[in-house]
């Protein structure tokens, strides 16, 4: 099973241009994704799909991924409005008025999460979206899970984006997590950088953004002194490759733009490709 994630595309940034840089560096993502080497089983938009949550960027968005070779499923983030989202993508599933749903696939489910909460930056889970987040687990406490949502519930260190480790949302989100050791992994965006960590003792992996990245700094922030710090860069846009395997997740991560290829598989790296093979095999 491989899942492809893209996420925080924000699409409408610049919404009168139409090579807007964000579209652009959207769609050379998708463009590696499909006719790169590695063909997912699933795209998987981890929320931040537009910068103002109006129809229109959705329809611009969908109407990208309408030629995917494989099925494209969006999600919640910050910057969502939920009404003109599923409008673009009717065929999403959502509950009790939430981008919230499960995918079951061979020996593998997937739960998405919205954490969404109108005219907040930082996340959200209320009481209703715990509730099914638990019932979705006790109902399959042994089919392995991968969880997916916009917000991180941790802090990482960039200090203007982080939400409080203490918040509320964070706590509900923990205790419908709790005990349930059939989670393998956790998937976000948001904070436009790949970070490694883990969650309650669940590996955790946010993946970088399609739009520009956020700057790496990790001192605190003064909300009351600008500093003249760096806060958004133009780096290649990313993506990420999540494989189930059938017992461990694995994820990889590609950045997109101008590659010089050094090797390729031919006569001259035979020798060292038989090497590797041979003594992975024990021979």
């Amino acid at each position: 099973m491989l899942i492809a994630q893209i996420t925080d595309i924000h699409i409408g940034f610049d919404p009168d241009n139409p090579d807007e840089h964000n579209m652009q560096r959207f769609k050379a993502v998708l463009k590696r994704i499909a006719s790169g080497p590695n063909s997912p089983d699933l795209l998987l938009m981890t929320g931040d799909l537009t910068e103002f949550g109006d129809a229109a960027s959705y329809a611009r968005l969908a109407s990208a991924v309408a030629d995917c070779p494989f099925p494209v499923l969006p999600m919640a983030g910050n910057h969502d409005v939920r009404g003109p989202l599923l409008a673009a993508f009717p065929s999403t599933p959502s509950h009790d008025g939430f981008v919230q749903y499960a995918l079951d696939f061979e020996g593998l489910r997937l739960l998405v999460l919205d954490t969404l909460e109108p005219g907040r930056h930082g996340g959200a889970f209320c009481e209703t979206r715990a509730a099914w987040l638990a019932a979705e687990l006790n109902a399959h406490p042994a089919t392995p899970t991968l969880i997916a949502l916009h917000h991180p519930p941790f802090e990482s260190g960039i200090a203007w984006l982080d939400s409080d480790a203490c918040e509320p949302w964070i706590g509900r989100l923990a205790g419908a997590l709790a005990g349930h050791d059939q989670v393998r992994a956790i998937i976000s965006g948001h904070l436009h950088r790949t970070i490694y960590t883990a969650f309650r003792g669940m590996p955790l992996m946010v993946c970088a953004s399609t739009a520009p990245l956020v700057a790496l700094d990790l001192n605190p922030i003064d909300p009351e002194r600008p500093d003249a710090r760096d806060m958004i860069q133009d780096e290649p846009p990313v993506y990420a490759l999540h494989r189930w395997d059938g017992t461990r997740l694995v994820s990889h991560v590609e950045s997109v733009g101008e590659h010089r290829i050094l090797a390729r598989y031919d006569a001259a790296m035979q020798d060292v490709v038989r090497l590797i093979v041979s003594e992975r095999s024990g021979d």
